[in-house]
C-alpha cells in the first residue's frame, strides 16, 4: 500500500460521519509533504470545522502509523491538515514500487463492478476521420484506467451501419455501376464517393431521395440483393477499420452495429406504446414525451425507425446482459442534446437510471490556423492519412537525430513515437476544448510531448543498462530532489483515480510530464553511475522506480515505450 493510500485510510478511519477527505502532495515544503482537505456537506458541521480538524489530529497521533511514519501534523484553517513525513518512510516507497512493478497502482477491489464504454463508433461506408480518433483515444484510455483499477470493463465499438444513408449508397451503386465484381473490390473511400455523388444529384432531382428511401426500406425488409450489397459494404469497412485499430494498438471487447439490434426494434415501439411511455402523433410518427425537453422520436410517420430507436435497444441489451454500474458514451460535444434525450428516454422506459449514463464529450480537431481540420476540398481529414503523415515525420526526425539506427529499428521507433505523439497531443489537453494539430510541437523532444516522455524513459533505461543494480538502502538518498521524486511517484495511484473522477485524462498526462521534468533535472545535476557505491545503488533504484511509473503511465495512455531511440 502506498503512503498516500495509508494516509487516506487513517484519516477516513478518524473522520466523523458526514465528513470526507482528499490527500495530495503539498504545494510548498512549508506545508509539509502531504496535505489533506477535510470537508462536510452539512453547513452546521462546517461551522465547527476547526474543532473537528484538531480532534482528527489528536486521534491520528494515537495511531501506530503516526509513531512510525509521521514527524508532525499541523492543522491549517479553514480545511487543511498537513503531514510532515519521516524521510525514511518516504524512501520506503521505492521498495514498494520496485516490488509491485507493472502492478504499482493497480487494485482488484472493483472486480464486481462493470463499466461499459461506447467509443470510436465509425460509420460503415465512410472512412474514419479525425473526430473518430479523438473518441478512440479518449475511450481507450478510460477503458485502460478502469481495467487498471480492477473493474470489469466492456469496450463496445458501436458501428453506424444502418439507416437511410445505406439506401443512398445502394441506389448510387445500382445507378453508377451495378457491377458485382467492382463492388467486391470497392474501397471505403469509393463508397463515400458514391454517397457524395448521389447526394449532389438529389439537389437537382429531389425524387432520388425517394429512391434512396425505397432502397433502404427494401434493405430493412430483407431484400436479398440489397442485403448482399450492404453486407459487402459492412465487411469491407470493418476490415479497413480493424487495420487502423491494429496500427493504433486499439482493441474492443464488442463490435456490434446498429443493424445487430434490428430485430429488437419492433419490441421497442410496441413496448413504449403498450406501457404508455410513448404516443402516436396524428401523422403516424411515435415519440416519447420528455416534459419540457423536445420529444424523442422513435418512429417516423412512414413507419421507419431512427437511430434513437436502435440506441434504446442497445441500452436495453447492455443492461440485461452486463448489469453495468455505468455506461459511458465517448462522443463529441455536438451530440450533447441528443444524448440527454436518449438518457431520459431510457430512464422513462425503465431500462436504467439516467445518472448511470454518462456523456464524455470532447471538442473539435483544428489545424495550425485554428480552423476545423479539413482537406482543400473541404472534406474531413482521413484518419489513416493523418497516421501515415505523423509516422513519416517521426521517421525523418529520428533519421536526423540518430543515423546509426538500423532501418528496422528506426521504422519501429517512428511508429511508436508518431502514434504516441498523436495520442498524447489529444490526451494532454482538456477534452472539452478544441485541440490544435501543431506538428512541430507534437513531435518535439522538448516540452510537453510524447517524444519527450519516451526519450526520458529511454534515457532512464540506458542508465540502468550501464551498471548492475545491487542491494540498495533508501537512506542513502539525501538530496531534496530525490525526496521530491519519491513523493511524486507515491501519488501515481491517486492520479489515476483523479483522472477518472471527471474523465480529465490530461491530469495523468501532465503528471507524467512533471515527473519526467523532475527526473531529468535530477540526473543532470547529480551523478548516478559515478556516485559512491551505496549512493549509486540507491539512485539506480530511484531511476528504476521512476521508469516503472513512467512506463505504467504511458501504457495507460495507450502509448508504447521504447528501449532504444
Amino acid at each position: 500500500m502506498d503512503i498516500v493510500e495509508k494516509l487516506k485510510g487513517i484519516i477516513d478511519k478518524n473522520l466523523p460521519d458526514g465528513w470526507d477527505a482528499s490527500v495530495d502532495l503539498s504545494i510548498r515544503p512549508e506545508f509539509g509533504d502531504y496535505s489533506a482537505i477535510i470537508n462536510s456537506t452539512d453547513s452546521e458541521s462546517v461551522k465547527n470545522r476547526f474543532n473537528v480538524l484538531n480532534k482528527i489530529k489528536e486521534d491520528i497521533a494515537k495511531e501506530k502509523f503516526y509513531k512510525e511514519n509521521i514527524k508532525e501534523i499541523k492543522v491549517i484553517p479553514p480545511a487543511y491538515i498537513n503531514f510532515f513525513i519521516k524521510p525514511e518512510a518516504i524512501k520506503e516507497q521505492i521498495k514498494i514500487i520496485i516490488e509491485e512493478g507493472d502492478n504499482f497502482g493497480k487494485t482488484d477491489e472493483n472486480k464486481k463492478r462493470t463499466i461499459i464504454i461506447d467509443y470510436s463508433s465509425p460509420n460503415v461506408a465512410k472512412p474514419m476521420h479525425v473526430g473518430h480518433l479523438r473518441s478512440t483515444f479518449i475511450g481507450q484510455v478510460i477503458y485502460n484506467l478502469y481495467k487498471f483499477l480492477g473493474y470489469k470493463v466492456v469496450g463496445d465499438n458501436h458501428l453506424g451501419d444502418w439507416g437511410t444513408q445505406f439506401g443512398m449508397i445502394i441506389a448510387g451503386y445500382k445507378k453508377y455501376t451495378n457491377n458485382a465484381s467492382e463492388l467486391k473490390n470497392v474501397t471505403v473511400s469509393e463508397m463515400l464517393d458514391i454517397y457524395v455523388r448521389f447526394n449532389k444529384e438529389i439537389e437537382n432531382a429531389p425524387d432520388m431521395q425517394e429512391t434512396a428511401k425505397a432502397e433502404f426500406k427494401k434493405l430493412e425488409q430483407g431484400d436479398k440483393e440489397n442485403r448482399k450489397i450492404w453486407k459487402i459494404l459492412r465487411e469491407t469497412s470493418l476490415k479497413e477499420f480493424n487495420r487502423i485499430y491494429d496500427i493504433l494498438g486499439i482493441k474492443f471487447d464488442l463490435i456490434k452495429g446498429e443493424s445487430d439490434y434490428e430485430k429488437e426494434l419492433k419490441y421497442e415501439i410496441e413496448n413504449a406504446l403498450k406501457t404508455k411511455k410513448a404516443i402516436r402523433n396524428e401523422d403516424g410518427s411515435i415519440i416519447i414525451s420528455l416534459g419540457e425537453m423536445t420529444p424523442f422520436l422513435i418512429q417516423k410517420s412512414d413507419g421507419a425507425t431512427v437511430y434513437g430507436t436502435r440506441d434504446l435497444a442497445t441500452i436495453r441489451f447492455r443492461v440485461e446482459k452486463y448489469h453495468p454500474e455505468k455506461i459511458i458514451y465517448v462522443i463529441g460535444n455536438g451530440q450533447s442534446f441528443y444524448l440527454e434525450q436518449l438518457f431520459k428516454s431510457a430512464e422513462i422506459l425503465g431500462y436504467i437510471d439516467a445518472d448511470k449514463l454518462y456523456h464524455v464529450k470532447f471538442g473539435l480537431v483544428l489545424d495550425e490556423n485554428h480552423k476545423k481540420m479539413a482537406t482543400r476540398e473541404g472534406k474531413v481529414v482521413n484518419a489513416e492519412e493523418l497516421i501515415n503523415k505523423i509516422i513519416d515525420l517521426a521517421d525523418e526526425i529520428i533519421k536526423n537525430k540518430n543515423p546509426k539506427l538500423s532501418e528496422k529499428e528506426r521504422k519501429e521507433a517512428a511508429k511508436i513515437i508518431g502514434i504516441g505523439a498523436l495520442k498524447y497531443n489529444d490526451l494532454s489537453q482538456n477534452r472539452h476544448t478544441d485541440i490544435v494539430f501543431d506538428w512541430n510541437k507534437m513531435l518535439s523532444f522538448d516540452g510537453n510531448s510524447a517524444p519527450y516522455l519516451l526519450y526520458t524513459y529511454v534515457r532512464l533505461k540506458s542508465i540502468m543498462k550501464k551498471s548492475k543494480a545491487g542491494n540498495f538502502e533508501p537512506s542513502f538518498l539525501k538530496e531534496e530532489i530525490e525526496l521530491e521524486i519519491i513523493k511524486q511517484l507515491s501519488i501515481f495511484p491517486k492520479i489515476i483515480e483523479r483522472a477518472l473522477e471527471d474523465y480529465q485524462l490530461n491530469i495523468l498526462a501532465n503528471y507524467l510530464f512533471k515527473l519526467a521534468g523532475t527526473v531529468n533535472n535530477f540526473y543532470e545535476k547529480h551523478p548516478v553511475l559515478k556516485a559512491e557505491k551505496d549512493i549509486k545503488f540507491a539512485r539506480l533504484a530511484l531511476i528504476k522506480s521512476a521508469s516503472i511509473v513512467l512506463r505504467n503511465g504511458l501504457n495507460l495512455l495507450g502509448i508504447e515505450t521504447l528501449e532504444k531511440m
